[in-house]
């Protein structure tokens, strides 16, 4: 048997296995998962013998794995050998330059679920939505999301070239984005009108929920009544880190949980001793609102602790594992998810705000021909202000 022939077999038995494991994941008997496998065997053998030329099998068993995965989960990907490693070698915590995108797939290619508040692709003005093209010249269909995410690092000052299909504008666009070692923006506080206090959180970490406790109690103390936490645009921060902060107004309840086929379900209650404040409580999203914050505002939503008022949330709140095969290559799937307290899985259905209003678009400026204008490297995106007709509707909210 020839080497070609050889990875033909191991990929196509690669890909049957995929199918069989998704098919008893979902619940489908052996038999209608036996079934579609044949018809996935009967594709591939037409495929090899009818085509107009010969097909490179390498390629079209990749666009296989890596549309299986997206079907499923939009933030799965398949790595090769070589990728696995590279990948594996960048989380050992070494400080690399990064573009600051957040990735999903979507349609096949990447797409952008949001990115990091200041970072380079927060100043081109890359927002939720966005389509990646090519990265580096290469283009991002059937590109596997987490090597999609190594080719955006790099030592910091470095370029990397982008061709990105915007939400505003149509036809792809190049982009060039400038390396940098990312920081996360603090948690910011202030009082609006009728003695309402304001946070506004970009970013969620173990330390950013300790600055919103603090904007709590200086709010408290200031004659705060109610309470707005703008959440919008906020898609860093792992699921404990919403948890965390969504026991800071819950003392009672459950904030959600996570379960999967081979993960037990393990609930997440409202601990009354870590709960600092009782007031009225506003929250904001959109559809760059992710993971964290989602934990969050579903906890808060369902408990009717409080109104969330904005655009459906992104959906993204799982625990990912790199699954390896014997030939170095590995996978990396959601093993469980995060469901609200009512019991949706929020990466299936997002947080819908019980009181819904289309975000203000005055995040980013553009230009006349729809290009966003970067803004000047000493004044950070205003994206926020009391005129924002969301910030209206929760503070009319609030006083009702």
């Amino acid at each position: 048997m020839s080497s070609r022939i050889k990875y033909f077999v191991v990929s196509i038995s690669t890909c049957l296995t995929l199918a069989l494991l998704i098919g008893m994941s979902k619940g489908a008997s052996p038999d209608d998962t036996l079934k579609h496998i044949g018809v996935f065997s009967d594709v591939v053998a037409h495929i090899k013998s009818e085509y107009v030329e010969e097909p490179d099998m390498k390629s079209v068993t990749l666009g296989a794995l890596n549309g299986l995965l997206e079907a499923i989960d939009p933030f799965a990907s398949y790595l090769n050998a070589d990728q696995y490693r590279e990948y594996s070698e960048s989380l050992k915590g070494q400080k690399t330059g990064d573009a600051g995108l957040i990735l999903s797939k979507k349609f096949g290619y990447v797409g952008v679920v949001g990115t990091v508040p200041g970072s380079p692709a927060a100043k081109a003005g890359l927002s939720t939505g966005d389509m990646i093209e090519s990265i580096k010249g290469i283009a991002t269909r059937d590109m596997p999301l987490a090597y999609a995410s190594l080719l955006l690092q790099g030592k910091p000052g470095t370029t990397v070239d982008l061709s990105v299909v915007r939400v505003r504008h149509p036809e792809p666009q190049p982009v060039k984005l400038t390396r940098d070692i990312l920081s996360l923006p603090p948690v910011e506080n202030k009082m609006l009108a009728d003695q309402t206090g304001y946070i506004n959180i970009d970013a969620l970490s173990p330390s950013h929920v300790k600055e919103v406790a603090a904007a709590i109690q200086k709010l408290q103390k200031d004659g705060a009544k109610k309470l707005v936490v703008d959440l919008r645009g906020c898609a860093v921060g792992a699921p404990e880190d919403g948890i965390a902060m969504a026991n800071l107004f819950l003392n009672k309840g459950r904030i959600g949980y996570v379960k999967g086929q081979r993960v037990t379900q393990q609930n997440f209650e409202a601990d009354p001793a870590k709960a600092i404040t009782t007031l009225p409580v506003a929250v904001l999203t959109n559809r760059g609102t992710a993971d964290a914050a989602e934990i969050f505002a579903a906890a808060i939503q369902d408990n009717k602790r409080g109104k969330v008022v904005g655009e459906r949330t992104y959906g993204d709140a799982a625990q990912r594992k790199a699954i390896t095969m014997e030939d170095g290559s590995a996978i990396i799937l959601s093993v469980a998810k995060y469901y609200s307290p009512d019991g949706k899985a929020i990466q299936d259905t997002g947080v819908t705000p019980g009181t819904v209003v289309a975000d203000s678009e005055g995040q980013i400026e553009y230009d006349d021909n729809g290009d966003p204008v970067a803004p000047a490297q000493d004044q950070p995106q205003q994206k926020k202000t009391e005129d924002d007709p969301v910030v209206k509707k929760a503070l009319d909210l609030l006083k009702s």
